[in-house]
């Protein structure tokens, strides 16, 4: 067998469940992300929401490397660990700090609430996660062989702390895209791509697709909310915890910078619209992101020292408490008070915004604002289908008409477009002899392969 050998365990047939595995010989492998599979989506063999086990050898597996901490890319690894798995996990200094909160919240939802069990089990995490610094080679300790392994974290821009993974083995150099992000992503520097590549494992999710720009989107984004408000009732924009939340209150605090004491319709001004974040997650995550400030872009490190503070600002409220939450919810079905609310999940699949939706969504005053990707059988992608059925969404068992205004602002992915992804090949110096197009529907794939090797008929552009 030829080696190195790269065995796709998940993102394959979908968006979820990221987990590479790169052998560099049969007792010799590194992991790639161990994500947790969301919606309809699962595993070759079934693994899902629900079936969690770990369903491969893990032997031979020596490392894990973690290209970001969404949990679709790091949700598997409370599993990885109880599998047996014992090995150091390599991740960018900014993911060293995030990962934990993520993953502390996921032990407490799939495994257990007691606090001294996962008090160990974040012993045991700490103990193993070796931070790594950007642009800088980290040599990956394998057994009883001759073969090296090095590896390289380069920026992503998709949120955070995330990166791409460059790895040197047997004079091959292999590129795990992770998820890229688009250009001028709020609080993030851009992208660059590698030098060079042999083996390039590319992202898709919008190989079909391209974003409107970012001017355009915060444009969107107020109009959206203008038109959302005049309907005298609240706005739900289920959101992940961690990198669109942050994203989102980014854009909303230059809105209301920009527009401070203008109408948005009546009496209500900028200045007097309030933002609620309802996510003990997504605050965590925002007060880590304010320590990690030197790892912003340039424009948001202008606008600290402006006095300017573009994820704490005088609208906001951050809601913690669960009986504080619930209450929140009573006020808002009572009185339909005009404000924003962002809440986790993202996909509507479980979290605070489940309460919102089934306490707003039959309410006709009310809109819900989608900006990011929906997992087919989530209940963020059923509303977004049967919306403009006069359609319905089940949770938790019970259904719940959709008579809310339903809208999907498309420009807010943290993924890159097709545009993006095409140029991330085009600006590498040497390009790839192979590239597996991976993390995307099959039209996305597809679409993107077509490109591809429109564009470079010498490379071996595939789907595996």
């Amino acid at each position: 067998m030829n080696y190195p050998k790269i065995i796709h365990h998940g993102a394959v047939d979908g968006v979820t469940g990221s987990c590479h595995e790169l052998q560099i010989e049969q007792n010799n492998s590194v992991l790639i992300d161990c994500g947790l599979f969301q919606g309809a989506e699962t595993s070759a063999n079934g693994s899902g929401e629900n079936a969690l086990n770990v369903e491969f050898p893990i032997q031979q597996i020596k490392a894990l490397l973690v290209t970001h901490c969404h949990i679709d890319h790091v949700g598997r690894i409370p599993y990885l660990m109880a599998a047996g798995f014992e090995g150091p996990i390599y991740c960018t200094e900014p993911t060293a700090k995030l990962l934990p909160l993520v993953l502390e919240d996921a032990v407490k939802i799939g495994f257990t609430k007691n606090k001294q069990l996962i008090s160990k089990f974040l012993k045991v995490l700490s103990d193993r996660i070796v931070a790594v610094p950007y642009g800088q080679w980290q040599q990956i300790a394998l057994s009883e062989t001759e073969n090296r392994l090095k590896i390289k974290f380069k920026p992503a821009g998709h949120i955070l702390g995330s990166a791409y993974i460059e790895c040197d083995v047997n004079q091959q150099r292999i590129t795990f895209s992770g998820d890229l992000g688009g250009p001028y992503t709020p609080l993030l520097p851009n992208p660059k791509p590698p030098y060079k590549s042999d083996v390039l494992i590319l992202e898709s999710t919008y190989g079909d697709k391209n974003h409107i720009n970012r001017k355009e989107r915060k444009t969107q984004l107020k109009n959206r909310v203008v038109q959302c408000l005049q309907n005298k009732g609240v706005i739900l924009i289920p959101a992940f915890s961690i990198g669109r939340t942050q994203e989102l209150l980014y854009e909303l605090e230059e809105i209301i910078y920009q527009n401070k004491d203008k109408p948005i319709y009546q009496k209500l001004v900028w200045d007097d619209l309030e933002i609620i974040v309802d996510s003990p997650l997504a605050s965590k995550f925002t007060e880590v992101y304010k320590e990690l400030k030197p790892y912003w872009d340039a424009e948001a490190k202008v606008k600290i020292k402006n006095q300017r503070h573009p994820l704490s600002f005088e609208q906001l409220t951050t809601i913690n408490d669960h009986k504080e939450h619930l209450a929140t919810v009573e006020y808002l079905k009572k009185t339909a008070r005009p404000c924003i609310v962002l809440a986790a999940s993202g996909m509507c699949a479980g979290g605070r915004i489940v309460n919102y939706l089934k306490a707003l969504l039959e309410d006709k005053r009310t809109d819900v604002l989608f900006v990011g990707y929906q997992a087919v059988g989530t209940a963020g992608q059923v509303i977004q289908q049967y919306a403009d059925k006069h359609g319905y969404v089940e949770m938790d068992g019970q259904k719940y008409t959709i008579n809310a205004g339903v809208y999907t602002l498309s420009g807010y992915s943290a993924h890159a477009d097709q545009n993006t992804l095409i140029k991330f090949v085009k600006r590498m110096r040497i390009k790839p002899k192979e590239i597996r197009l991976i993390h995307g529907d099959e039209q996305a794939k597809q679409v993107l392969l077509s490109k591809f090797q429109a564009l470079y008929p010498e490379i071996k552009v595939w789907i595996p």
